[in-house]
């Protein structure tokens, strides 16, 4: 095992005293396994000391001897004797020992507070596991139901009665009749355009109007006219009746007379290449060219054949319509299922410009 003493310094003595000696300043003081090859290294000084830098910043930093730095020894300087190395390195390592006490004890009182103050901020922590409720079966005011997704459905807040339907000039106002208690309102974004928005108003006892959830709405693809022929691509403007229903799917609820048909098919792809294979699932009667009282499939029209038929509320495919207006079909159903006869629902469509007239 080899020696960390420094050239010129005593040879190790074969004998040496007893570790529990006191310390009388020779250079033997302890036993060999405190001055042997492990003296001063890793596993006594924590690498600060007897290494190749003996004597540099290492050795005489800040913590040494009261945080002022020693100078680096000069050749021909007098160096420390063993004794006194032993001294300064054990001084150092008591410190060392210390200041990781410290900080394990600084660290330990943090972890507690800490823990302690998640206890009191969790905000599902209770001393009685029974107390602990679900947050997520707590109602949200105003929704229509638990894990209602519908994007036009599901409203934050219960919307608010107003005295008048909003965006209707005196002209449409007029043609609303006076026992309608239910006026589906479309309102397209332009003249030339096929978007626009769709809400159910109900009229309260008051005389007011309660309107529903605001839907989006298609309309033709050309937009709206008020002169509508067949196959111009236009939406009819007007105020009409909403008296009968169907689809390819069964009844949802409707209190309307509906028609279940095999019937109901819309082959091929519509204007932008979407498939219309469940355009039909659900349809509402425009009564623009059709006779109230009859299924959605009559192909009777009382102005004749030139001025179109067929114009529905059906589910929207992804694209504008041939003349028809269509919903979601979740709102199709919403629709459906609220539209009552004894209310003799009507719809009143359009352009914004020219319903305002």
């Amino acid at each position: 095992m080899s020696s960390h003493a420094r050239p010129g310094s005593a040879p190790r003595p074969a004998t040496l005293p007893h570790p529990d000696a006191p310390f009388d300043g020779s250079a033997a003081y302890g036993d060999a396994a405190y001055i042997d090859a492990a003296y001063g290294d890793g596993a006594f000084g924590d690498g600060g000391y007897a290494d190749t830098a003996y004597g540099d910043a290492t050795y005489r930093d800040a913590a040494y001897e009261g945080r002022v730095a020693a100078p680096r020894e000069e050749s021909g300087s007098p160096r420390q004797t063993r004794a006194q190395a032993r001294v300064a390195a054990r001084a150092r390592a008591r410190r060392k020992r210390l200041k990781r006490t410290s900080f394990l004890g600084v660290g330990s009182v943090a972890a507690v507070a800490v823990i302690a103050v998640a206890g009191f901020v969790n905000p599902h922590h209770d001393a009685n596991p029974g107390a602990q409720a679900d947050s997520s079966a707590v109602p949200v005011a105003g929704r229509t139901g638990v894990g209602d997704a519908s994007r036009s459905v599901d409203r934050a807040t219960p919307a608010a009665e107003v005295k008048q339907l909003p965006g209707l000039g005196a002209a449409f106002l007029a043609k609303v009749p006076a026992d309608a208690q239910q006026v589906l309102l479309v309102t397209g974004k332009g003249k030339n355009q096929n978007t626009g928005t769709a809400v159910l108003f109900t009229r309260t006892a008051g005389g007011g109007w309660l309107p529903g959830p605001t839907w989006v709405a298609r309309n033709a693809k050309d937009g709206w006219t008020t002169d509508h022929h067949a196959g111009d691509l236009h939406s009819p403007i007007g105020v009409f009746s909403l008296t009968d229903a169907g689809g390819l799917d069964a009844n949802p609820g409707t209190k309307l007379p509906y028609t279940h048909s095999s019937a109901f098919q819309a082959p091929g792809t519509g204007f932008e290449g979407e498939s219309l294979a469940d355009a039909f699932d659900y349809v509402v009667a425009i009564n623009y060219n059709h006779v109230p009282g009859t299924s959605p499939l009559s192909a009777e029209r009382p102005m004749g054949a030139s001025r179109g038929g067929g114009i529905w509320v059906h589910v929207d495919h992804g694209g504008p319509t041939h003349g028809c207006v269509a919903l979601a079909k979740a709102d199709m159903r919403a629709l459906l299922q609220a539209l009552d006869p004894s209310k003799h629902p009507v719809i009143v469509m359009g352009d914004a410009a020219s319903l305002a007239q």
